[in-house]
């Protein structure tokens, strides 16, 4: 189940690509390429398909946050933001999909959030890349369903990381309380989803938005 063997995918996000490198050596590539920079983006596609011959599978993962009150946001900060997590993603996709239209076959995932879904007080700028992220994806979708292509998104609630494990226990207690399940996500929850969309099992699903929250937000 969820065969991806021979898939070629792009996966951005720096710390964890090299962590996959070190894990499964020679069937990873790490390319790097700033992501607000327009001309790093597209030739991050190019050098994808020099290299490994064409893209299958393309997963917009790469992310940052600058939180701040909406009246004490700086513009820099909320373009930062946008430029990451959204336009760099539309730009990739962009590139990446053409040659999945030529092979009548590709799959684009991109990785949005809760927050998308439902703002948060203190990310007006992070809401709003991942709300657009998620209306991009379905309009791509409806775009390109018809070459073979099926383009998703995945919306995480609180998911375990680094951060999370040094909050006072007084924060991750208010925090559990608005999840049902009483806990936080684990990554591996997301990369089930995320090989799931990529994989032929999911050839009639396209234009959704898979939340995985543990029910804190029921959409």
């Amino acid at each position: 189940m969820f065969e991806l063997h021979d898939k070629v995918a792009l996966i951005t996000g720096a710390e964890p690509m090299e962590k996959l490198k070190a894990e499964l050596g020679d069937r990873v590539e790490v390319f790097t390429a700033n992501l607000t920079n327009p001309e790093d983006v597209k030739n991050l596609v190019a050098q994808v398909e020099e290299k490994l011959g064409r893209i299958d599978i393309l997963v917009n993962n790469a992310g940052l946050t600058r939180d701040n009150l909406f009246i004490r946001m700086s513009d820099e900060d909320w373009q930062l933001v946008l430029d990451v997590n959204l336009s760099a993603g539309f730009k990739l996709a962009k590139a990446a999909v053409r040659g999945m239209m030529k092979r009548r076959f590709g799959r684009i995932i991109g990785i949005a959030s809760v927050v998308g879904v439902t703002g948060n007080a203190g990310q007006a700028n992070y809401s709003a890349s991942k709300a657009g992220m998620i209306a991009m994806n379905k309009c791509l979708a409806q775009e390109v369903g018809s070459r073979g292509i099926t383009v998703n998104s995945i919306a995480p609630g609180f998911i375990r990381t680094p951060m999370t494990d040094v909050l006072p226990d007084d924060v991750k207690a208010a925090l559990l309380a608005k999840i049902p399940e009483g806990k936080l996500g684990e990554a591996q929850d997301i990369a089930n989803v995320v090989a799931f969309l990529a994989s032929d099992e999911a050839q009639y699903i396209t234009g959704q938005t898979i939340n995985i929250n543990g029910g804190m937000a029921m959409i």
